[in-house]
């Protein structure tokens, strides 16, 4: 272990397709999600510590400069050092803990659980997908889901319709991602969700800057309301008691400085590192060293086809075991990732589908992909146009619905007029 030096580090770029329903939805916003890059650190032993960075959704890319920086160095130099990056700190703790012959729990202080609950994770989907979707949480396993809740679906609707498919022990939390913009949007609407027994939480229901209204909504409701940690100030959430607890994420250091400061006022927490097996190993090995958290853990490694790892991570009502042998407890699929392989810097293109959001009185519109200009700096996605408050938000019997390419001129019409502006038809 004195003696142990890094090498090299072997940078490969993997797009990793996401299942059907999925690819779907989750496109709508976030295309690139399949695009990873996977390290594997080499030492001047047989050890080889693996990570891996979501290239276009992560809280750090791995800079070259720290690839060099690392090299001929011990790895437990760098352990709590953020400069890394995701995928390359990741490795660090994968090495350290196969030099030292102990799981990374054991370097990350206490173990106070050996099984930490986790939660199946959606974009929002149709009703119709949703009821594939859930059933088959179920079926493998997790008795929890984080579902996406958009101002664009009769939410509402959608889970008291879903809550008849699903155990009754089986919670839900919606993440609004502050689209419930005012406190005379949020309360009855709150209100009316928590009919639904299956709702568990509620997750970012207004902008959290908005000290004094998710102060308001919170006293006016039943549910737990999760937040972001850091917005607004820890002292000024605890303070003013804007929520019931936290979302945690980031690199090793900030969650663990994060979790001891959730823990100090009693409130929990749900860790959320978006990744495959690989990430999902490291979260395990994380919650089983932080008291407060409890609730269900997102990564988000159902949405892919593949989790990139020999032996997957079994889930059992609700729980995935902490890995108990050397480093990150995981082996890399080294045919999964040749399978994968893509050049350096790829980025798939955005998809050839156009979105449709219609309401009951007929009104409907039309838009193209992406948000906020990922493709087309001048195009409105539907976030976009709805974060505006333009449209009525969570209408009962609103949808959208995927317009695919037919191959038509038509189609290719009605695209490049939704890229210069939302369509009212």
């Amino acid at each position: 272990m004195n003696t142990l030096r890094i090498v090299d580090v072997e940078r490969t770029w993997v797009h990793v397709p996401l299942k059907p329903r999925h690819d779907r939805h989750l496109t709508r916003e976030n295309w690139n999600w399949p695009v990873m890059e996977i390290l594997h650190v080499t030492t001047n032993s047989d050890l080889v510590g693996i990570g891996e960075t979501m290239c276009y959704y992560t809280w750090g890319r791995v800079p070259q400069a720290q690839v060099e920086r690392v090299k001929n160095k011990s790895p437990f130099e760098f352990l709590w050092d953020r400069r890394l990056g995701a995928g390359l700190q990741m490795a660090m703790w994968d090495l350290a803990g196969k030099a030292m012959g102990v799981p990374c729990y054991r370097l990350l202080g206490g173990k106070v659980r050996d099984w930490c609950p986790i939660a199946w994770w959606s974009m929002d989907m149709s009703l119709e997908d949703w009821q594939e979707e859930l059933p088959e949480a179920v079926a493998a396993g997790y008795m929890s889901a984080k579902l996406k809740a958009r101002p664009w679906r009769d939410f509402a609707g959608q889970m008291a319709a879903l809550s008849k498919l699903v155990p009754a022990e089986f919670t839900i939390e919606g993440d609004f991602n502050e689209f419930l913009r005012t406190t005379t949007l949020a309360v009855p609407y709150l209100r009316e969700l928590e009919t639904v027994p299956n709702i568990a939480m509620h997750e970012s229901p207004l902008p959290q800057g908005d000290v004094e209204a998710n102060a308001t909504v919170r006293r006016r409701i039943s549910r737990p309301i999760a937040m972001h940690f850091g917005n607004p100030s820890f002292q000024v959430a605890v303070r003013d008691e804007v929520c019931d607890g936290f979302v945690i994420g980031g690199d090793v250091a900030t969650v663990k400085h994060h979790a001891s400061a959730a823990a100090e006022v009693n409130k929990p927490f749900f860790l959320q590192m978006v990744g495959t097996g690989l990430t999902t190993a490291l979260m395990l090995h994380l919650g089983a060293t932080c008291t407060h958290a409890m609730w269900p853990a997102v990564t988000c490694m159902n949405i892919y086809t593949d989790d990139l790892i020999t032996d997957p991570i079994v889930v059992k009502h609700g729980y995935a075991h902490v890995p108990e042998t050397p480093g990150l407890g995981v082996e890399l699929d080294e045919d999964a990732v040749a399978r994968f392989k893509r050049e350096e810097g790829y980025e798939p293109p955005p998809p050839r589908t156009l979105y449709r959001v219609s309401w009951p009185s007929g009104n409907s519109i039309v838009y193209p992909p992406g948000k906020s200009g990922w493709y087309d700096p001048n195009a409105v996605g539907v976030w976009d146009d709805f974060a505006t408050g333009t449209w009525p938000l969570f209408s009962h019997g609103v949808r959208l619905d995927n317009i695919p390419d037919d191959g038509s001129a038509a189609w290719e019409a009605l695209r490049e007029r939704a890229t210069l502006a939302p369509v009212r038809e």
